[in-house]
């Protein structure tokens, strides 16, 4: 998950129209090295920290998404990367979503992270979205917690970790990188 230093995924007045909110593609130009289509590949290619990065990124066997990042995203075109498998979270019934082989909805993160866990194999599964990691965590099915701290402070927009149950959670922290153009990728463990 990438963030601002100061906690947040998305900057101010996010919307179906506006997914990052106001600068929130700050966010993510660890991954742009040129402004196109192309742009993760290229940064793959460049080699380096953040490229390390994105190479495990995609190198995820499944993913787990709520409906607020998968529809802004455009459901990624139906592929999020190398046909894995992609669960949705959503409480409306399937039938009046857009459907694509590679994404099944559900409507419980327990199940989703279950199957997508099951469709990686031994591959880690990749969660989009604050509020499915947030559930995810609460519930006990979120294993790590990958953030890449942008040097950049929003002062509002949606925060990560906002509205979390007030339960102390432990987290051992398992590497920290400092990549390109200031980012720190830092990798923890949720202890149980």
């Amino acid at each position: 998950m990438s963030m601002s230093l100061d906690g947040f995924i998305a900057g101010p007045n996010e919307g179906p129209d506006n997914g990052l909110g106001d600068g929130g593609h700050r966010l993510h130009e660890l991954a742009m090295t040129g402004g196109g289509a192309d742009d993760v590949e290229a940064t793959r290619r460049l080699g380096g920290v953040n490229g390390k990065v994105l190479d495990e990124f995609m190198a995820t066997g499944a993913v787990v998404a709520g409906r607020g990042t998968f529809e802004p995203a455009g459901g990624w075109g139906g592929d999020h990367h190398d046909g894995v498998p992609i669960f949705i979270l959503t409480r409306h019934d399937p039938a009046d979503l857009r459907q694509w082989p590679l994404v099944t909805y559900v409507n419980d993160v327990t199940t989703a992270m279950t199957r997508a866990k099951e469709a990686a194999g031994d591959k880690n599964v990749l969660v989009h979205g604050a509020g499915t990691a947030q559930l995810a965590l609460a519930a006990g099915v979120l294993d790590e917690i990958e953030l890449h701290v942008i040097p950049v402070l929003f002062g509002q927009g949606r925060r990560l970790f906002e509205g979390l149950a007030p339960e102390h959670v432990e987290l051992e922290r398992t590497r920290i990188l400092e990549g390109e153009a200031g980012v720190t990728h830092m990798h923890y463990r949720v202890q149980r």
